[in-house]
């Protein structure tokens, strides 16, 4: 009997033990407010992280038991998935490049945990920083990049390949393939009509990712038929909205209109049917549309904003600020004539990108911060990318999608990020406020979670010395 009563004994105890087992995880964010960025539901969760990748989730009555060497509270606190700006570059010659390299951290402070590399010159040094954040040897967001622009001879761009005859095709898209790019980034400053398509074209059938501005020197639909993945700027999507776009794009080639002066003819022939034919048009193609406010609205008012006071122009090295003269003196020499189009023009594209995301085509947030972009700082100007679309009209949860979840969706890459799911990896930004009642408040971080790494944006701030940055 003894024997008996012992036995029941260790049974107890060993189930006992067994049921008080706890699992171990690298990484625990306790009782936040999850956003399901699809639907805009806001759920109590726990994220378990293990290997830069979310394991479990689980509601607080579950009562999981647990143990991880790092647990957040995120009690009272919103996540989301990690930001993406859709649009930058790394860019300005081998002079810049440590300048360059120092924006890194200032998107990881701002909650941009990936960012989507538009083409640059400094593609050498983009690729070993990428290889470098992967391995944890550097602090920046994942780097999808385009490497070198594709654009004709002379073309503005440096470090630009050039596309002059169809030979030339294959010799470009090879070099990108070589690199491992991520997708291929057009650019139509010396590019012909034809090549430009037929670029796309290949490029398509390589099953390569396409996305570039637009020769005015074709249509817009020439553009979609051929396969392109997203339209970079608005500039393109106006054309395509005209009730006279062929007979423009004939006075283009003809050398009657330039790019700038075609800007009101094309407004001026706006018209709503040919509008949701084009809009019909992305829709079907599947063609993304990154429409870059900010920096529109930073550019088109040049002439009146005083920006010395900006925090983050106190970041930005004397070598960047130089390029940043090339487009304030233009705004400054040009005729008044000409800063108010540029105005109107800006007002226009407002409207134009409400009129698109009523319509179902699904947009990008991008800040096209940079060399040579004046006063759009890397990191902020997602922020204000954000509260530019909201400022169109475009609800609260349409602008985040626009960023995390399209840009995983436009890359392909919806299987590893853009929502907060078992199995994604897990980039998340912490928010100490609802960024749904109010967009400002994905400003206001708490953490940022990059893999298995915690970072606090206020201890970067001090690092590099701008406490002003985060008001």
């Amino acid at each position: 009997m003894k024997k008996f009563v012992g036995t029941i004994f260790l049974l107890i105890l060993f189930f006992s033990c067994k049921k008080e087992e706890q699992i171990a995880y690298d990484l625990v964010i306790e009782n936040g407010n999850v956003i399901d960025i699809v639907t805009g539901n806001i759920s109590k969760q726990t994220i378990f992280i293990n290997d830069e990748r979310i394991v479990n989730l689980s509601k607080p009555e579950e009562n999981i038991s647990y143990k991880s060497e790092i647990i957040i509270d995120a009690t009272d606190k919103y996540i989301l998935p990690g930001f993406w700006d859709n649009h930058v570059h790394f860019r300005g010659g081998d002079s810049l490049i440590q300048a360059n390299k120092d924006f890194l951290k200032l998107f990881i402070m701002n909650g941009i945990t990936t960012v989507r590399d538009a083409g640059g010159d400094l593609t050498s040094s983009v690729m070993e920083w990428k290889q470098q954040i992967q391995d944890k040897q550097l602090v920046g967001p994942t780097i999808f990049s385009a490497g070198p622009k594709i654009d004709g001879n002379n073309a503005t761009w440096a470090g630009s390949l050039v596309v002059d005859t169809e030979k030339d095709i294959s010799v470009a898209l090879d070099s990108l393939q070589a690199l491992n790019v991520d997708f291929v980034k057009l650019y139509d400053s010396r590019i012909s009509g034809e090549l430009y398509l037929k670029t796309i074209q290949e490029a398509t059938k390589r099953g390569m990712i396409t996305s570039g501005h637009m020769p005015f020197t074709v249509t817009l639909d020439e553009t979609l038929d051929s396969g392109i993945g997203a339209i970079e700027h608005l500039y393109y999507v106006l054309k395509g909205c005209s009730s006279e776009e062929v007979q423009i794009t004939e006075a283009i080639k003809n050398r009657e209109y330039g790019f700038w002066s075609s800007m009101g003819k094309l407004i001026e022939t706006y018209q709503d049917s040919t509008a949701k034919n084009t809009f019909d048009a992305l829709k079907n193609n599947n063609t993304y549309v990154v429409p870059t406010l900010h920096i529109g609205n930073v550019l088109s008012y040049l002439d009146e904003v005083n920006h010395e006071n900006d925090a983050y122009l106190k970041l930005m090295p004397p070598g960047i600020i130089e390029t940043y003269q090339g487009r304030i003196k233009g705004a400054l020499n040009s005729s008044e004539e000409a800063r108010q189009n540029r105005k109107e023009l800006n007002t226009f594209f407002k409207s134009l990108a409400k009129s698109l995301s009523d319509a179902n085509v699904k947009l990008l947030t991008g800040s096209d911060s940079g060399a040579f972009n004046s006063y759009t700082y890397p990191g902020i100007s997602l922020h204000k990318e954000l509260e530019g679309m909201v400022s169109t009209g475009i609800s609260n949860l349409e602008t985040l999608q626009n960023s995390a979840y399209n840009g995983a969706h436009f890359l392909k890459k919806e299987s590893d990020y853009g929502t907060i799911e078992i199995g994604k990896i897990s980039d998340l930004v912490l928010l100490n406020s609802n960024p749904l009642e109010d967009i400002k408040n994905t400003r206001n971080i708490n953490f940022v979670i990059k893999g298995n790494e915690v970072y606090n944006p206020e201890i970067i701030a001090q690092e590099i010395g701008c406490s002003d940055c985060l008001k």
